[in-house]
């Protein structure tokens, strides 16, 4: 195989052209392979096979600068960067990363897993290369569902006036997810289909001849009917904003045409000032199922590679995400004021069951978190009950605006953060492991989390009712199924006692009860059996349970899946000191440490947050107690 023969971008470069050929079909069934076995983002990757390769073939990487955006498509680049031979550990324990990593490779150039990241680095690199008077190559590479977030235009914005040289490959396959939507989404589909061609023929031979393409570049780019591609021309209609805003745009290129798109990045490094190639692919190229379907294989789960049937694992009880939004779709029935509101994740948050119920009331913003928070804030103002289903990693990008617009107004919006806690193999750009602490410390906020499933759907009434901003996280998929008592009524910032013990006291927040309830079960007869408390609530505490709970326990242990630094267990503790409870408290959680990519359950047992772990630790308080 010539993919056995690629140990860096080197050897590519050697190849011989039917050699590229036979290297891009190679690349394709590994992606396949690898995918089919470990699940991972199959479709984004099949799409930039050529665009990756041709890439390489060009640039001196490590030297010169490639910088993904979210960088789930960089699998491609992994296998031509030395790392083919462990292709098939990706986003596995110990194995490479399902993102780009700076500590993995020296050609990951930035570490990247959120949206519209890549312009404002790259620019970044750029400025810095013409400090220091060096002359590396750096690109950019963005996804057409990755630029509608602010950040990716700021950096746009900032780039027109600085002039510097790099080059923004803008990955045009029509997806980020689901499919886009927007205003700007309609402007690319312009750029793409619009017969600018004919009506200025005059100005693309002005260009053509200013710009040193190459043969084939040239020969593409005048032929436009022919190659399946258009030139933008300059009258009014057609006026390409990337070109009012300083850039010197190129294309719609066919990203599959590996020659053209060679010879294109070739010559776009000689272009003076900033360059947008504007690169069109297809997400899922070379595997059918994954062309058809290209929802479900943009980030896959193991699947047959016969007929690409996914292997789904089998449940009678529904993730937390589906109980959310069958609760939401339900309360919605009986309120009209209701509305729902996500960043592009209509199948993760699972809101595109509210968004066929009720279609007139959903809203898909787009990659962009902080104007959807904003845009609930506004609707809150007007007496709308928004609900904004947001993953808890990607809430931090939308801070500001908790505070700004709906904390300090005290409005009535409802944010609900899903994979709050270890994100399993998507790795630390994923994990929901900060929202307690950076939510917390505001006023005016309720912070809740469901111990079970059945128990969003009241605590997401509970939450409605209230009139004021309120966060409710949960995990990625489901809970044990173990523990199931039944929900008692939701309280205003009170606690449910699941279990009466002695001596131990377990305050377990959210998902953790299921720890904590193994835990209690794994005490032998005859043992002092701890206490198991479901809080509930992070903010308000139950403060009159602690005080109770101090007077007849010696020890509180809190349980979270969440950072220690600043969680649940931390707000615990300074209540107990603010009030001299004098009880002694243990924190299990996660500690000030990155969490690597890894099954869910082991991630958890990493930092004791197991039935086993907490059983033994109060075998260990009650043998110390006897002593």
């Amino acid at each position: 195989m010539v993919l056995d023969h690629i140990a860096s971008p080197r050897d590519l470069k050697a190849l011989s052209r039917p050699e590229i050929d036979v290297l891009a079909r190679e690349i394709r069934e590994k992606l396949v392979e690898t995918c089919a076995k470990n699940g991972g983002h199959l479709g984004p990757n099949l799409g930039v096979v050529e665009l990756t390769m041709a890439l390489h073939a060009v640039l001196d990487a490590p030297k010169d600068k490639i910088v993904w955006d979210v960088s789930h498509q960089i699998y491609v680049h992994k296998m031509l960067t030395g790392r083919a031979d462990r292709i098939m550990t990706i986003r596995s324990g110990g194995g490479l990363s399902g993102f780009a990593m700076r500590s993995e490779s020296e050609y990951d150039a930035f570490g990247a897993g959120h949206a519209s990241t890549s312009i404002s680095a790259a620019l970044g690199m750029a400025q810095a290369r013409d400090l220091r008077g060096g002359d590396e190559t750096v690109v950019a590479i963005i996804g057409d569902g990755a630029l509608t977030g602010g950040l990716a235009f700021e950096a746009i914005n900032n780039a027109g006036p600085l002039k510097s040289n790099f080059i923004v490959i803008l990955n045009d396959n029509e997806m980020s997810i689901a499919p886009n939507v927007g205003a700007l989404d309609k402007y690319l589909g312009t750029l793409r289909a619009k017969p600018f061609f004919n009506n200025a023929r005059e100005k693309v031979k002005e260009i053509l001849g200013k710009v040193p393409f190459g043969d084939k570049a040239r020969k593409a780019l005048s032929t436009a009917e022919e190659a399946g591609m258009r030139f933008v021309s300059s009258e009014p209609k057609a006026a390409v904003i990337f070109e009012e805003m300083g850039f010197r745009y190129i294309g719609p290129i066919d990203g599959h045409d590996y020659d053209t798109l060679v010879d294109v990045i070739s010559n776009a490094r000689k272009i003076a000032g900033p360059v947008l190639l504007h690169v069109r692919t297809v997400k899922g190229k070379g595997f059918e199922p994954a062309e058809l379907d290209k929802r479900t294989f943009h980030g896959v789960g193991p699947f047959a590679i016969e007929d690409g049937k996914v292997e789904f694992k089998s449940s009678d009880r529904p993730t937390f995400s589906e109980a959310f939004a069958d609760g939401l779709v339900t309360l919605a029935e009986r309120d009209p004021s209701i509305i729902a509101v996500t960043a592009a994740m209509p199948d993760g948050t699972q809101l595109k069951r509210f968004a066929k119920r009720h279609p007139n009331r959903y809203y898909d913003v787009g990659i962009a978190e902080a104007h959807g928070v904003c845009f609930a804030a506004g609707a809150a103002a007007s007496g709308l009950k928004p609900v904004v289903a947001i993953y808890s990693t990607f809430m931090q990008r939308a801070y500001d605006q908790v505070i700004h617009d709906i904390v300090i107004q005290e409005l009535p919006v409802v944010i609900c953060m899903d994979r709050a806690g270890v994100a399993g193999d998507d790795g630390p750009t994923h994990m929901g492991l900060y929202d307690i602490a950076f939510l917390r410390t505001l006023p005016n906020i309720t912070i809740m989390a469901p111990r079970i499933e059945a128990e969003v759907a009241p605590m997401l009434e509970h939450a409605l009712s209230l009139g004021a901003p309120v966060a409710i996280r949960y995990p990625r998929g489901n809970s044990s199924g173990k523990h199931l008592d039944p929900v008692a009524p939701i309280l205003q910032g009170r606690a449910e006692v699941l279990r009466r013990g002695e001596g131990v006291a377990l305050l377990a927040f959210g998902n953790t009860c299921d720890h904590a309830l193994d835990a209690y079960d794994l005490i032998e007869t005859g043992g002092a059996k701890p206490t198991v408390v479901n809080m509930r609530f992070a903010k308000p505490l139950d403060e009159a349970l602690l005080v109770e709970l101090a007077q007849t326990h010696t020890k509180f242990i809190t349980l979270e899946e969440h950072s220690l630094a600043g969680g649940f267990g931390s707000a615990v503790v300074e209540f107990a000191s603010d009030r001299a409870l004098g009880v002694t408290i243990e924190r299990i959680g996660v500690p000030n440490t990155l969490i690597q990519h890894d099954k869910q359950p082991l991630q958890r047992a990493s930092f004791g947050l197991s039935g086993e772990s907490i059983a033994a630790r109060i075998r260990t308080l009650e043998a110390a107690a006897a002593r």
